[in-house]
């Protein structure tokens, strides 16, 4: 299963105030990257995960590991708020 086209828009519109973004599909998902550099997965159920160094934010302490990599999931009450998951984010690009 591959990431539909209506979450890729999703995500880069969610995003899309922290400027230049660009995205790759991979694996079956899709790399988030902020200029050039990735910062979220967008997994093939269409969850969205930011990349953060361990521990992670406090922000992020409820939220779902993606595999054992250092990507956790976007909390839901972001998802209908960009200027919310754009702070956070910019939260977890910090700690890289």
């Amino acid at each position: 299963m591959s990431v539909s086209d209506a979450d890729i828009a999703f995500a880069m519109e969610l995003f899309g105030p922290l400027g230049d973004l660009t995205n790759r599909k991979m694996f079956g998902g899709l790399g988030l990257y902020l200029a050039g550099a990735i910062f979220a997965l967008l997994s093939s159920d269409g969850q969205i995960y930011l990349k953060a160094k361990a521990p992670r934010p406090n922000d992020l302490s409820d939220s779902a590991r993606f595999h054992n990599m250092p990507c956790w999931s976007l909390p839901d009450a972001c998802l209908d708020d960009p200027e919310v998951a754009c702070d956070l984010a910019r939260t977890t690009i910090a700690s890289l």
